[in-house]
């Protein structure tokens, strides 16, 4: 009787992913350009965080800790730049989203709508946290918060992900 070949796969060789260099670069240009000026034109555009959505893509993907605060400090400044935001604000904020989404994605099924709806959801008011702190503490800026529109805002970029990284896992390349 022949044996039956038995093999293991640990979760993490099996969801580590890549992206060409085009789409690494290229895309976060793209869509923090977009964010920067087409709400100008296109409105209904305004409310969508791209960066903070690639971001968290990005390193749920990689799911390397260097490469989520690479690719979150990348897109923060990116949109530092482009935005009239105080230059670094974003790029503080981001890079912990970075960092923060590799370490959940590893523990969690990050492929699953739900789950990515939540992750979202929690790592926007995390994004917007540090945001707030960082314009009121480090630059001193007065602040005005508004829960229920943050709330809506938080569950509309929530939708946008579970669309978004859906049509963004075509661009995935298996490690």
């Amino acid at each position: 009787m022949k044996g039956i070949r038995i093999s293991y796969t640990s979760r993490e060789q099996v969801e580590v992913y890549r992206f060409s260099w085009p789409v690494s670069i290229g895309l976060p240009l793209a869509m923090v350009g977009l964010q920067a000026f087409a709400p100008v034109r296109l409105a209904f555009l305004r409310p969508f965080d791209f960066g903070l959505l690639l971001t968290i893509f990005f390193a749920i993907s990689r799911r390397s800790p260097v490469s989520g605060l690479l690719t979150g400090a990348f897109i923060g400044l990116l949109q530092d730049c482009l935005t009239s935001t105080p230059f670094g604000v974003f790029g503080i904020a981001k890079t912990l989203v970075g960092y923060g989404a590799r370490s959940i994605g590893v523990a969690i099924d990050v492929e699953n709508p739900s789950t990515r709806f939540l992750m979202t959801f929690v790592f926007y008011v995390l994004h917007l946290g540090v945001v707030l702190a960082t314009e009121h503490w480090l630059v001193g800026q007065q602040i005005h918060f508004n829960l229920g529109h943050e709330t809506g805002m938080a569950v509309v970029n929530a939708l946008m992900a579970v669309f978004l990284f859906s049509l963004l896992n075509r661009l995935k390349i298996r490690v």
